[in-house]
């Protein structure tokens, strides 16, 4: 039974949702599942963007074969060779014998890396200013380099001023049959998925997209059309906005995040006393995370959302305790900065994790740390209330 929605003239949503995955890149959870989008234009010639994973491929066949009525397919066009995309390219070659594959040379080479088929002269490739008219349609290639992936390119269709944006503008979350995102309350339901998304996919390659952005800054673009998530038709300056800061790794807000690792709850009592202290203050954005239990990638999305963030972590066999190891790790692998960073440090007998959390912070670009650190010697006692207060203030004089 088939499943389509509208999108433009002559485009329509023929992708599928999964809410069996349990883990998007079997690393980031997805409890709302995930959309595979996929579209497709009924001209004179037609044209798929783009295909689904295998795991939705019986679906996403029968929604193209219904939306096709009995009409070939011309084309496919290849924005992106990821396999959560490209995995069903060989159910549509099957299908569509005389099917053409339009993408990037990067896009061919990895065509040939993952499926077995003689691509033959099959593939067409394509660069960014090249033109495919396909009657009513006229649709521009726009190269897109690492975001996130090297063969990357979005596609613009003049017609409709849609622009095709591959895995930009992205998000977590199965569709629940509103495609658009004017159709949802996207700022309460979506917004914080869309950041995780955006931080743990697509975060590391932040000069990436500010160069993509620049190339459409000056076109009209009426909708645009991701892989994943909602399709946006109305006030696209809020997703834009969006994705210029985050591509700045410019903070949304002044917020406090305060996140720590604690085996016995000492350290996490000190990471209470100061959320406290700064509620107390007035501080309304802030947030508190148990970096054992709080998955990784929940945390990078809100050190993406706010402006601050604290640490704290145990010296743990002489280093740091894995969950904040980890984390720093990950803060580095996708390029965070711009950020204001404040440390609590604890140790029964030799306390190290201040250093080393000072020390890993330091290789990353523009971190500001705090002055004050506030070290506990195994808990937090009525003697540290000072250094406390001290850290407190020195937050607070930076919001």
């Amino acid at each position: 039974m088939h499943c389509t929605r509208k999108l433009a003239q002559d485009i329509y949503w023929v992708g599928a949702d999964d809410r069996r995955l349990e883990k998007f890149e079997n690393l980031f959870p997805i409890p709302r599942g995930v959309s595979y989008n996929s579209y497709l234009i009924l001209d004179e010639k037609t044209v798929l963007m783009d295909g689904a994973d295998e795991a939705v491929g019986k679906v996403f066949e029968e929604n193209v074969q219904y939306a096709l009525g009995g009409r070939p397919l011309d084309y496919l066009i290849i924005q992106h060779m990821e396999p959560d995309h490209a995995a069903c390219i060989a159910r549509m070659v099957h299908l569509y014998p005389e099917l053409k594959l339009l993408g990037s040379a990067q896009a061919g080479m990895m065509l040939k890396q993952f499926f077995p088929f003689d691509l033959g002269d099959r593939f067409e490739t394509v660069k960014e200013g090249d033109i495919l008219a396909t009657g009513n349609h006229t649709l521009s290639f726009i190269a897109a380099p690492m975001v996130h992936w090297p063969e990357v390119m979005m596609t613009y269709d003049m017609a409709t001023q849609t622009l095709f944006s591959a895995d930009a503008f992205g998000t977590f979350g199965a569709l629940d049959g509103h495609l658009f995102a004017d159709e949802l309350d996207f700022e309460r339901e979506w917004l914080a998925e869309a950041r995780r998304y955006y931080a743990n996919i697509v975060g590391k390659y932040g000069g990436p997209v500010q160069a993509v952005l620049k190339k459409f800054a000056n076109q009209q673009v009426s909708v645009i059309a991701p892989l994943h998530g909602p399709v946006w038709r109305q006030n696209l300056e809020y997703i834009l906005h969006k994705y210029d800061l985050w591509s700045r790794y410019q903070p949304e807000t002044q917020g406090v995040v305060i996140c720590y690792g604690s085996m016995y709850g000492n350290t996490a009592n000190a990471a209470a006393a100061l959320a406290c202290r700064l509620g107390e203050a007035g501080v309304k954005d802030l947030a508190v995370y148990d970096l054992s239990t709080t998955h990784l990638s929940t945390v990078m999305g809100e050190i993406w959302r706010a402006g601050t963030l604290v640490i704290a972590s145990p010296t743990y066999n002489g280093g740091l305790y894995p969950p904040v190891e980890a984390l720093l790790n990950d803060m580095k692998a996708l390029s965070v900065q711009n950020r204001r960073v404040a440390l609590i440090e604890n140790g029964s007998w030799a306390p190290a994790s201040g250093r080393l959390m000072r020390t890993a912070l330091e290789g990353m670009k523009n971190i500001t740390l705090l002055g004050n650190t506030l070290t506990l010697r195994s808990a937090l006692k009525e003697s540290a209330e000072e250094q406390l207060d001290a850290l407190a203030k020195e937050i607070l004089a930076g919001l």
